[in-house]
C-alpha cells in the first residue's frame, strides 16, 4: 500500500511539483489545528511557528488514521471470526488485492507527488479559482481513466485471477485460455496441487469477487483526489478518517448478512460452506458501498474550501501537463512496488490453503504503526520541508531527524511488544470463530518476522517525501526498481520467508535512499543514541507487563481482555518512563492534548 542525483538547489518551479501529504492508506497526531488553516495563511508564519506546526499536524493525521485502524482492525477480526484461515479468506484477500493495483498506481501516493504541490501553490499565489479548474480537469481525468480501468479489470478478472494466484487456477486449467492454462498447468507440476474441487472453487470465487470489488477502486482513487484538496487547505481529520465509513460498511454488511443466513452470527464455528460463500460476497459488497462512503464524506468539505471548480477532460488547463510529467516517475515506482507485492502473492497462493490469509492478517498488524506514527509525521513534513528547500540545507535536515525522532518514540515499543507480547495481540484481534488458537500461533510467526522492519519502513516513508520536497521524483522511483529486481530475483528460492526477506528489501531502500540524500544535501545524522535510549525504556516497560501476563496465566480470562491488559500495562510504563524523563518527542505527540 518510491531517483539520479536530486539536486541541492532545485528551482522554485520545480519544488512546486513535490510538495503533497503520503498515502493513507497504502495508506495515513495534534497540538493545534492547523488542520483548519487557509493554505495562503502560511506565507505570513513565523521561523518559530513553522516549528510547531508540523507537529500539531502531525498529531490531527495520527487522530484519523487512528479511527480507521482501529476500525480497520474490527473489520479484519470480523473476518478472522467468518473466515478464519482458509480457501474463502484467501479468496476474499485475493478479491481486494487485484484491484488494489488501481488505487496504488493513480491514488494518495502519486497525487502526492503530482497534484497536491501544484494545487497548494495557486492557492498560495492567491490564485484560487484557477487552482479550482486545475482541480476540477484533474478529476475529469481521474474519472475517466480509472473508469475505463474498472471496466477493463472487471473484464479480464479471469485472466487476473489466473496470473496473480496461479494456485488458486490449478486443475482448473479447462476453464481457461491456452496460455494461463498453460501457465498453471505448468505451476502445478513444479509446486505441487490441493484438491481440485477446492481449487476450481477458489478460482471461480476470486473472479466474481474480484468483478464486484473493481469498480471500488475507481472510486477510492477519486476519494484520494478529494483528500490531495483537503490536505492542500490544511484540512487533514476528515480525509484520514473517511475510511472509518468503508469500514463500517463492510462490518456491518457482514453481520447483517449473516444475522440473514444463520440464527447465530456470533458463534461461527462449523459454518457450511455456502454460508461463507454468502458472507464472502456480502463484504465484497459492502467494500463497493463503503468506497462511495468515503469519498461521498469530504465532498461538502471539498465544496466548501474550493473556489472556481470546473469539470474538464482537458490537458491544456494550466498545470495538468506538469502535473501529469510529475506523476510519471510516481507511477513507474509504485507500480514496480505491486510487482513485488504480487510475486509474494503468486506464491502465497501455491504454497499452500490459507497463506495468503495469515500473510494479511499479520501484514494488517505491521501496517498500523507504520501509519500511525510514521506516514502521520511524513504527511505533515511534506509541506513542511517543501518550504526549507530554498535555505541551506542545514534546517532541512535537523527537521528531516527530528522527524525521525517522533516516530521513532511510537515505533520503537511496537516492535518490542509485538516480538515479546505479539501472540497476544494476534489473539486478541484475531481469535474467535473459525480462527483458531494454531492460527493465532501461525499469524504471529509471521508477524514476528514482519516485526523487524517496521522501522525501517517508516523511515523510508520520511526519505522519500524528504526527495518530494527536494523536487526529485526520479530517486525514489529508481530505487524502487533497483529493490524490485533483487526481490523478484530471489523470492521463489526464499518463497516460505517472505517476510523475513522483505525486511531485507526495505533496509536496502533506506540506505540508498540516505545515500542519495547525502550526495544532494550533507549528512543527515541518525538519531542512533535516542533511538538506543527508547529500546531501553521499553525493554524496562516489559517487566510489569511480563509480570502481569504472569499473574493472569490461572485466571479465567478471555484472551481479549487479558491482551488488553497486557498491552496496556506496556504502553503505559513506556509512556511513563519517558514522560519522567522529559523527552521531547513525546511533548511533540501531545502537543495541546496535555
Amino acid at each position: 500500500m518510491a531517483d539520479d542525483d536530486p539536486p541541492a538547489r532545485p528551482s522554485s518551479s520545480q519544488g512546486a511539483a513535490a510538495e503533497g501529504a503520503p498515502a493513507a492508506g497504502d495508506a495515513p497526531a495534534a497540538g493545534g489545528d492547523p488542520a483548519d488553516e487557509q493554505a495562503a495563511d502560511v506565507a505570513t508564519h513565523t521561523a518559530e511557528s513553522e516549528e510547531k506546526a508540523p507537529e500539531s499536524s502531525a498529531s490531527t493525521v495520527a487522530t484519523g488514521i487512528f479511527s480507521s485502524k482501529i476500525t480497520g482492525l474490527v473489520r479484519e477480526g470480523t473476518f478472522s471470526h467468518f473466515f478464519g484461515v482458509g480457501a474463502h479468506a484467501d479468496v476474499l484477500q485475493t478479491a481486494f488485492r487485484i484491484p488494489n493495483l488501481l488505487q496504488n498506481l493513480l491514488g494518495e501516493g502519486t497525487l502526492s507527488a503530482a497534484f497536491i504541490p501544484i494545487y497548494s501553490r495557486m492557492i498560495e499565489e492567491g490564485r484560487e479559482r484557477e487552482a479550482g479548474r486545475f482541480a476540477g480537469a484533474i478529476f475529469g481525468i481521474l474519472l475517466a481513466v480509472t473508469s475505463g480501468f474498472a471496466l477493463v479489470g472487471m473484464l479480464l478478472a479471469p485472466y487476473f485471477v489466473a496470473l496473480l494466484a496461479p494456485g488458486f487456477a490449478q486443475n482448473a486449467t479447462g476453464e481457461l485460455p491456452f496460455l494461463i492454462g498453460e501457465l498453471s498447468q505448468f505451476m502445478s507440476q513444479q509446486f505441487g496441487a490441493q484438491a481440485e474441487t477446492a481449487n476450481v472453487e477458489r478460482f471461480r470465487l476470486a473472479v466474481q469477487a474480484v468483478q464486484v470489488i473493481f469498480p471500488m477502486t475507481a472510486v477510492l482513487v477519486l476519494s484520494a483526489w478529494a483528500l490531495g484538496v483537503l490536505n492542500s487547505h490544511r484540512r487533514f481529520f476528515v480525509p484520514y478518517v473517511a475510511p472509518v465509513l468503508w469500514n463500517i460498511a463492510i462490518i456491518g454488511t457482514l453481520f447483517g448478512a449473516a444475522f440473514y443466513v444463520t440464527e447465530a452470527p456470533t458463534a461461527f464455528d462449523d459454518a457450511p460452506p455456502s454460508t461463507v460463500t454468502r458472507l464472502l460476497f456480502a463484504a465484497c459488497f459492502g467494500a463497493l458501498g463503503g468506497g462511495f462512503l468515503q469519498f461521498l464524506m469530504q465532498l461538502p468539505l471539498v465544496a466548501r474550501v474550493m473556489k472556481g471548480f470546473r469539470f474538464s477532460l482537458s490537458s491544456k488547463v494550466e498545470g495538468v501537463r506538469e502535473a501529469i510529467y510529475a506523476a510519471g516517475p510516481v507511477i513507474a515506482g509504485r507500480g514496480v512496488y505491486q510487482i513485488s507485492a504480487f510475486v509474494d502473492m503468486q506464491l502465497a497462493s501455491i504454497a499452500a490453503a490459507g497463506a495468503l490469509a495469515s500473510l494479511r492478517y499479520a501484514q494488517t498488524l505491521y501496517l498500523l504503526p507504520i501509519s500511525l506514527f510514521g506516514l502521520s509525521v511524513a504527511a505533515s513534513e511534506l509541506p513542511e520541508l517543501s518550504r526549507l528547500k530554498s535555505q541551506d540545507a542545514g534546517p532541512f535536515l535537523r527537521r528531516v531527524n527530528r522527524s525521525m525522532r517522533q516516530m521513532m518514540l511510537m515505533i520503537v515499543p511496537t516492535m518490542i511488544g509485538y516480538l515479546a507480547l505479539g501472540f497476544l495481540v494476534v489473539g486478541a484481534f484475531y481469535q474467535r470463530g473459525q480462527f483458531s488458537l494454531n492460527d493465532t500461533w501461525l499469524v504471529y510467526f509471521v508477524l514476528g518476522g514482519y516485526t523487524v522492519g517496521i522501522a525501517a519502513t517508516a523511515v523510508s516513508r520520511l526519505l522519500q517525501n524528504s526527495f518530494y520536497a527536494l523536487s526529485d521524483t526520479k530517486t525514489p522511483a529508481l530505487i524502487a526498481v533497483l529493490r524490485i529486481v533483487v526481490s523478484v530475483a530471489v523470492a521463489v528460492p526464499v518463497m516460505f520467508w517472505l517476510d523475513q526477506y522483505t525486511v531485507q528489501q526495505v533496509v536496502m531502500e533506506v540506505a540508498t535512499l540516505l545515500y542519495f540524500l547525502r550526495k544532494a544535501l550533507g549528512r543527515l545524522g541518525l538519531p542512533w543514541l535516542r533511538t538506543f535510549q527508547m529500546i531501553g525504556l521499553a525493554l524496562l516497560a516489559l517487566v510489569p507487563a511480563g509480570g502481569a501476563w504472569w499473574l493472569l496465566q490461572g485466571a479465567a480470562w478471555s484472551i481479549y481482555l487479558r491482551g488488553a491488559l497486557v498491552v496496556g500495562v506496556f504502553g503505559f510504563s513506556y509512556l511513563g518512563l519517558a514522560w519522567l524523563l522529559s523527552f521531547e518527542e513525546l511533548q511533540a505527540w501531545v502537543g495541546d492534548y496535555l
